[in-house]
């Protein structure tokens, strides 16, 4: 991610403050070894199991996970009549991908004859991540998609004076918060839970996964009769990453006003 996203090298937000140029079309490739075992599960029968795979980074997308054909089983694999083209890697073929009642349309795509400029993803195909229903890498079950080793995650208490406020009413206000810098993106300030109005907060049905954080469960703001959907997000059950910010929740919405004071 950090590569084609967020102002990275590869991204179309390129940094300029360099002392060189890189020569690449509109979309540069940077193909590397995944270092270890990865492997995908439908109905608990191993539908693709590689420690051969590779990471292809592609400006403005996330990285994408290839293995050697061979390495995904191909009894599960029923050829499509799709196809489709990309300029910068060839064209494109599909497959089904079958397994009893499972029928995952589309799901794997190989580039049998790819342009000159990446001839080294000849025999290599890539997987639709939820065409499985279960990926581990080694025996630990990730979600969302790899780890992306150039993607990085650190929190680090901060003496900021931290004040979120929806109008005039003070949601919380804490000298005890976390900033959490990720790459790619903004910084997070995570407010812990003591220093937070949670009369004011109302658990949200919102979840979404981070595969190198955890999963998140999301709060509604209710102040009198206004009620507003998913003012924050706080992580119950970290991963590594995220374990400095657990007990915390961090605010991010329109509605919401947050300063920040040197102390």
């Amino acid at each position: 991610m950090s590569l084609t996203l967020g102002g990275g090298p590869l991204a179309s937000d390129a940094p300029t403050t360099v002392n060189y140029t890189i020569d690449s079309p509109s979309r540069a490739l940077y193909m590397h070894q995944f270092p270890r075992r990865v492997r995908a599960e439908v109905g608990g029968l191993t539908v693709l199991d590689s420690d051969r795979g590779v990471l292809l980074h592609e400006s403005g997308l996330l990285p994408a996970f290839y293995v050697p054909m061979e390495d995904i089983g191909q009894r599960y694999l029923v050829p499509s009549d799709r196809t489709t083209h990309c300029p910068f890697k060839g064209d494109a073929s599909y497959w089904d991908l079958v397994v009893g009642d499972w029928t995952a349309h589309n799901a794997v795509w190989a580039y049998p004859a790819p342009t000159p400029e990446a001839t080294w993803l000849h025999g290599l195909a890539s997987m639709y991540w939820n065409a499985a229903e279960g990926w581990f890498d080694e025996e630990e079950q990730v979600y969302g998609h790899l780890r992306d080793p150039f993607h990085r995650v650190d929190a680090r208490r901060s003496s900021m004076l931290v004040r979120i406020s929806f109008g005039a009413q003070v949601i919380a206000l804490t000298g005890a918060a976390m900033v959490l810098s990720e790459t790619g993106l903004p910084n997070r300030y995570y407010v812990p839970f003591n220093d937070v109005h949670r009369d004011l907060l109302v658990p949200s049905r919102t979840r979404t996964y981070c595969p190198y954080k955890g999963r998140a469960a999301y709060w509604n703001l209710r102040i009198g009769d206004t009620e507003i959907a998913d003012v924050g997000w706080s992580l119950p059950e970290p991963l590594k990453d995220g374990r400095d910010v657990r007990d915390h929740i961090c605010f991010r919405h329109d509605e919401l006003t947050m300063t920040l004071e040197k102390d």
